[in-house]
């Protein structure tokens, strides 16, 4: 933290948003209409940040297209249903505001930006058994986004996640991925429009393999991206923020760093943090996650979210929660590629297990990944290790779908396998063979497939009820009877994927109010400080209701944000003393 006086800034803004994904730009976008000069700034060399990688989702209850289609919904629906499945204390008043207001946001967004949206009928909450859960329509996914209405700044904006892309270069649809991964009918078809959708932009193929048909997190950065500009909203890159600068306890702008030097920017009404969460802080991950924790198993870009907003803010005494909470995610790390990759679809396909280094399984494969995260620790104890845990299936398996980095067998045979591919997994003849290749105890493996297999046969699990949930079946194989998720693990060779607990961002951070404005520790809030997504505690506490559970509360109260801070009149205020600085105490106890 620093202080300043009304003399010494370098620049004047009425709002500085930091960071530039989906929450960050949908408050830069809100403040702009409402009346304010917004700045946003952006650590790395490129905008988007996780959001461009994501799926692009956002789970909004009661949305207005759901009665367009057809359906029922209620925000006390929505409100119940979160209640139901976090079971943990969670101010009802956040989760009201979060409900209340996201079908707002939304609509505000489709009725004066380019970004559009379409509810998913059949994209099921998490957990839709509980009640007031719904089969689908709460998670809405992006419209496909032209990458030529950006220009010259489509370069500047964070490409898809190799995992995300059709032969690492194509974009695909959530309904695209979906049906080609599990192979529904007539994906074939689909593969090949995807190809000769890709093909046939013959400008973008002259200017490289960049796919300009935006999809996922690509269509809703870009879209709003294109917004900005449309407003003339100044987007710096390459200028991360150095300190939070408050004048008699009140935040009233930023200093960065940007080419090179030190600037000091005035907010007039303030600060939105919107730079995601901690991730890739290892000394972060050590102080406060379970362990083992390792940076380099998340699935967010490499080095871009290490902590520095939620530092900057306990530095003037904000409180924070949900600080060893993660949004994990099951990930693996293929040889040559500085990503780790999440494992979203593969689990829940028939013809696999995840089993612990005892060989046995401990967990429902296709339940939510974040659950999976959770199961992994809670099975890693004693002489088990479950972190990592490893992917087993068989040859069926290998050569019906993908795995990770790896394309399914028919397309891409083991002899095939690029160089760098060749130990992505544990190839064996046997289950005993592969035991002992693996280091799993060879008896537990064999045992639990055995037992696995015998109900595996008939489309059962009656051991962790693989494929009961609506939620499990969607990314499973329909063509697999009875069960689209499960099937025996029979014909060698078979293989072993090694798992890490990685995640797709943390859930800790600032403690905030119903208007995204960041808590001090006594509870009182913190003039001029607003805090959104990964840099804040999640309103969804350690679970994830269903798709988009990230960037919809994160996007909603970045719109709450700028209608609060819109609000505010300054008045002339007094500098207040350095030695209030907490930053030093901060640094310590993160490296402590």
């Amino acid at each position: 933290m620093m202080s300043n006086n009304n003399n010494n800034w370098d620049h004047e803004f009425d709002v500085i948003v930091v960071g530039s994904g989906a929450g960050a730009l949908t408050t830069s976008i809100k403040a702009h209409d409402l009346g304010l000069k917004v700045l946003v700034v952006e650590k790395s060399e490129l905008y988007g940040g996780t959001s461009a990688i994501s799926g692009g989702g956002i789970w909004i209850p009661n949305n207005h297209q759901i009665s367009q289609m057809g359906q029922k919904d209620a925000d006390e629906a929505g409100v119940e249903y979160i209640k139901n499945v976090i079971q943990y204390p969670v101010e009802d008043g956040r989760i009201e505001a979060y409900v209340g207001n996201a079908r707002k946001m939304v609509k505000y967004l489709e009725d004066n930006s380019h970004v559009k949206f379409e509810a998913q009928a059949e994209y099921t909450d998490y957990y839709p058994e509980l009640e007031y859960g719904m089969p689908g329509y709460r998670s809405m996914d992006p419209i496909p986004f032209d990458a030529r209405k950006l220009g010259n700044e489509f370069d500047l904006q964070r490409p898809p996640g190799k995992g995300t892309l059709m032969m690492g270069r194509m974009t695909m649809s959530v309904k695209e991925a979906r049906q080609m991964l599990t192979r529904s009918p007539g994906w074939m078809w689909t593969n090949m429009k995807v190809m000769f959708r890709y093909y046939s932009d013959f400008g973008g193929r002259l200017k490289g393999p960049k796919d300009r048909h935006l999809t996922l997190g690509g269509a809703l950065i870009g879209s709003l991206r294109r917004s900005m500009m449309d407003r003339d909203i100044p987007l710096w890159l390459s200028s991360p923020m150095e300190k939070l600068v408050t004048e008699n306890g009140r935040v009233t702008g930023v200093t960065i760093r940007r080419n090179g030097k030190i600037e000091t920017i005035q907010a007039r009404k303030g600060v939105v943090l919107g730079a995601g969460g901690f991730e890739q802080n290892q000394a972060m991950r050590e102080k406060y996650h379970p362990q083992p924790s390792n940076s380099a198993w998340s699935a967010t870009p490499v080095g871009n979210n290490t902590g520095d907003a939620i530092r900057a803010g306990l530095e003037i005494g904000a409180q924070t929660a949900l600080m060893d909470h993660s949004w994990w995610a099951p990930t693996t790390t293929p040889t040559g590629e500085p990503q780790a990759r999440a494992l979203f679809v593969e689990r829940a396909l028939p013809g696999c297990i995840m089993v612990n280094s005892a060989g046995k399984r401990f967990v429902n494969e296709a339940a939510p990944y974040s659950d999976i995260g959770y199961a992994m620790y809670e099975t890693h104890k004693g002489d088990v290790t479950g972190v990592p845990c490893w992917f087993v299936f068989d040859a069926t398996f290998r050569n019906k779908y993908p795995c990770g980095a790896v394309l399914p067998g028919y397309a891409q045979p083991d002899a095939a396998l690029p160089k760098r591919l060749k130990d992505y997994f544990v190839k064996a003849d046997t289950l005993e063979a592969l035991a002992e290749k693996t280091g799993m105890d060879k008896t537990g493996l064999v045992n639990t497939v055995a037992d696995f297999n015998v109900h595996a046969k008939d489309g059962s699990d009656p051991e962790f009820h693989k494929g009961e949930s609506l939620f499990d079946r969607f990314y499973g194989d329909p063509g697999c009877k009875p069960n689209p998720c499960v099937a025996p693990v029979e014909k060698g060779p078979f293989y072993a994927l090694k798992v890490n607990a990685g995640d797709i961002g943390t859930k800790g951070g600032l403690y905030t109010d119903v208007n995204a404005r960041v808590l001090n520790e006594t509870g009182d809030a913190i003039e001029g400080l607003y805090a959104i997504g990964n840099t804040s505690s999640s309103v969804m506490a350690h679970t994830y209701p269903g798709a988009g559970s990230t960037l919809g509360p994160a996007m909603t109260f970045g719109y709450l944000a700028a209608e609060h801070l819109s609000q505010y009149e300054p008045e002339v205020s007094a500098e207040i003393p350095v030695e209030n600085d907490k930053s030093q105490e901060v640094a310590d106890a993160v490296e402590a």
